[in-house]
């Protein structure tokens, strides 16, 4: 150990010693290690934003249904259990799927989509409510400023139809559960339980609304749904749904081929980043070695003197290990600094472009780590010759050149 602290000591001397030539190491790391890291916060940063707002966006994963199929519960409720399905509901006709609403505080009123939802709906995720019953429902923000209300507010809904020859209304209270902001539909809508929707399409064709004491017809046997809104688990299942359903016969329309974009963006901008840091890498340790190599030739008398007195061949191969570390180490901090004045510029420049939180150009903690252990490997690598020409290095060197 008295050796190995010996060595640390007197390469560190020797390197501060030849600071001009150290110094030249230094920066030529930087150089090279600097624009690479820039150019990786660039591609994780423009793509990775890309990446993050298709994740995060419910709608990227939406499957929607198009024309008007024929589902029954059964099938919904087979889909529900799938691993790659995270939340599935039945939709009812979109011609039945609408109600008037108004409010004591508007002299409004207006007509707005009924959209069915339920728990786990992904698009009012963190929202903190969900419609239930027949007597909730979720607003959307351009209807609630129409009408005046807020979360918790009681309105009116009415819907209206023609049954036996006689115009009828029914009306019910509804209670605003949560107001869904613009970000999430930007339309006048009601997101409301199946119990709700169901009640509707079924006060309009005619039928009995038991639930609700709403007159009319026996509907006659099993309900068949036109349509249906899911959602897929994740992004990578998007696509294997759509492809499935579209065997199975059924029409569907996704965002497969915005998500494949961006993917293969991501991909090939990752195979470009790796391309060039490997030559860069490689080009630096090539001349580092060769530098480090020259540099043992240059002290052999030095070294062999060090042998006389006790050092082990380990001992002398750390010399050039050790201060091919010093570099990489210094190099990947000036090369760190370069890319945060870098990026703060980039990010300044771009910073009315972008949303509240996202950068054009970032790194995360676990790039500088994987940036300082890739560094350091490639230096000691580069070290390894001169440190195989240092352990030939003979003690007799020392005694021919006193």
């Amino acid at each position: 150990m008295a050796h190995l602290s010996e060595a640390f000591r007197l390469s560190g001397k020797d390197y501060l010693r030849e600071w001009r030539i150290s110094g030249s190491f230094i920066v030529a790391l930087a150089a090279v290690l600097g624009p690479m890291m820039v150019l990786f916060g660039l591609k994780f940063g423009v793509i990775g934003s890309m990446v993050d707002e298709l994740v995060h966006d419910p709608r990227n994963r939406e499957v929607l249904s198009q024309g008007s199929g024929r589902y029954d519960l059964p099938w919904i409720e087979k889909m529900a259990q799938r691993p790659d399905v995270a939340f599935i509901v039945p939709r009812t006709r979109r011609i039945a799927a609408d109600m008037q609403l108004a409010s004591k505080v508007s002299n409004k009123i207006i007509n707005v989509e009924l959209i069915p939802s339920g728990a786990g709906d992904p698009l009012l995720e963190g929202l903190g409510a969900l419609p239930s019953g027949a007597n909730q429902i979720v607003l959307s923000e351009l209807a609630a400023q129409k009408l005046m209300v807020k979360s918790g507010d009681t309105i009116d809904g009415s819907i209206a139809r023609m049954f036996r020859g006689k115009a009828e209304r029914q009306h019910l209270d509804l209670k605003v559960v949560v107001v869904a902001p613009a970000a999430l539909f930007n339309r006048e809508a009601a997101f409301v339980a199946v119990d709700l929707l169901q009640a509707v399409e079924d006060f309009r064709d005619g039928h009995r609304v038991a639930s609700l004491g709403w007159d009319g017809v026996e509907a006659p046997g099993e309900r068949i749904y036109p349509g249906f809104r899911l959602y897929a688990k994740t992004l990578d299942d998007v696509a294997a749904l759509q492809k499935e359903m579209i065997a199975q016969g059924f029409q569907v329309r996704t965002r497969a081929e915005d998500i494949a974009v961006v993917k293969d963006m991501d991909r090939n901008l990752t195979l470009v980043f790796w391309v060039i840091a490997v030559i860069g890498l490689a080009g630096f340790a090539l001349s580092l070695g060769a530098s480090l190599l020259a540099n043992v030739d240059r002290k052999r008398r030095e070294l062999s003197v060090l042998r006389l007195v006790g050092f082990h061949t380990g001992d002398i191969i750390l010399f050039p290990v050790l201060q091919s570390v010093f570099t990489g180490l210094v190099g990947w901090f000036l090369a760190s600094g370069i890319f945060f004045g870098v990026s703060f510029v980039i990010n300044k420049l771009f910073a009315d472009q972008l949303a509240e939180g996202q950068s054009v150009c970032r790194l995360l903690p676990e790039h500088f780590i994987v940036a300082l252990v890739l560094t350091i490997a490639a230096a000691v690598i580069a070290a390894m010759l001169g440190g195989l020409r240092a352990s030939r290095i003979e003690p007799s060197e020392g005694l021919r050149d006193i």
